[in-house]
C-alpha cells in the first residue's frame, strides 16, 4: 500500500528535489520517472485528485500516434498543472474531438488498471488520497475494484486506512455481492483485511459500514491480531469490534 509522506512523490521538506521533478503543484512535487510515459497524466490526476485532468487522461488519446502531454515542458512555460489542462489541453482536445471524433479513441493505449505508482492503480491512489469524485470516475470508467497492488492490497484496503466513509460505501455499493465479499476478506502482505486498517485508524463510521456489509470482526491477521485487538483500548472503534465479536460468538 502507498504511504502519503512517504511515497508517490510527496516528499519531506528536509529531502532535496530531484532535478527530474516533472512539475510541482501547491508544493507538493510529482516525480514520474519511474512511470510509464503512456500513464504519467494518469499518474500525475490521481496524486493531485484533479477529476478535469483525470477524466482527460482516460478519455483522450491518439489512436496513430502518441497524444501525450509532455510535463517536462511545463516549467520553462511557467505553468503549473491545471493552467496547462485549462489554457491549452480542453480546448484543444474538445475541438479536436468534436471535428475527428474517429481519430481518437477511449482509454490510455492501455489498461485502466495499469499500476502507475509502486505497484497501485489509479484507483488504489484516488481511494488513498480520499478523492471521492475521481473515484466514481474511475469506477464508472470500469476500474477494477479486486486490482491488488504490490503489498496485494486492493482500493478498499487504501479507503479504510484513510478513513474514508463516502469512498468505502461507494466501492461496496459499485461491487456485486460476491465481489463485496471477496473485498472484504482479501488481506494484505501483514494479513490484514480491510477492517483491520479501518480499525488501527479507529474509523469507526467506516467500521460500522464494513460489519453492516458482512466485514469479520474475529478475523485474525498474520500476527494473530483480531480488528479489536489494533484499536486502542476504551476506544469506540474497540466497543463497537468487541461488541460484533461478542455477538458473532453468541450465534
Amino acid at each position: 500500500m502507498a504511504v502519503p509522506g512517504r511515497r508517490n512523490g510527496l516528499m519531506d521538506e528536509d529531502e532535496n528535489e530531484p532535478d527530474n521533478a516533472l512539475f510541482e503543484e501547491d508544493g507538493v512535487d510529482i516525480d514520474l520517472e519511474d512511470t510509464p510515459q503512456h500513464l504519467r497524466e494518469l499518474a500525475a490526476a490521481a496524486q493531485l485528485g484533479d477529476v478535469q485532468a483525470l477524466r482527460l487522461a482516460l478519455e483522450y488519446f491518439y489512436r496513430d500516434g502518441v497524444f501525450c502531454l509532455d510535463l517536462c515542458l511545463l516549467k520553462p512555460l511557467n505553468l503549473n498543472y491545471n493552467d496547462f489542462i485549462w489554457l491549452f489541453m480542453s480546448p484543444l482536445v474538445g475541438f479536436l474531438t468534436h471535428f475527428f471524433p474517429n481519430e481518437y479513441t477511449d482509454n490510455l493505449n492501455g489498461s485502466i488498471d495499469e499500476p502507475v505508482e509502486d505497484g497501485d492503480t489509479a484507483l488504489h491512489l484516488t481511494c488513498l488520497y480520499g478523492y471521492l469524485s475521481c473515484v466514481q470516475l474511475l469506477l464508472e470508467r470500469g476500474a477494477n475494484l479486486e486490482a491488488k497492488d504490490e503489498d496485494g492490497a486492493v482500493p478498499l484496503h487504501d479507503a479504510c486506512a484513510g478513513g474514508f466513509t463516502e469512498i468505502v460505501q461507494l466501492l461496496i455499493n459499485s461491487a456485486s455481492a460476491e465481489c463485496v465479499k471477496r473485498m472484504l476478506e482479501t488481506v494484505d502482505a501483514e494479513g490484514d483485511a480491510p477492517i483491520h486498517h479501518a480499525a488501527r485508524g479507529e474509523h469507526v463510521d467506516v467500521i460500522r459500514v464494513l460489519l453492516g456489509s458482512g466485514a469479520s470482526p474475529v478475523f485474525p491477521n498474520s500476527y494473530g491480531q483480531t480488528p479489536s485487538e489494533l484499536a486502542d483500548p476504551g476506544s469506540e472503534a474497540r466497543r463497537i469490534l468487541e461488541a460484533a465479536a461478542s455477538a458473532e460468538a453468541c450465534q
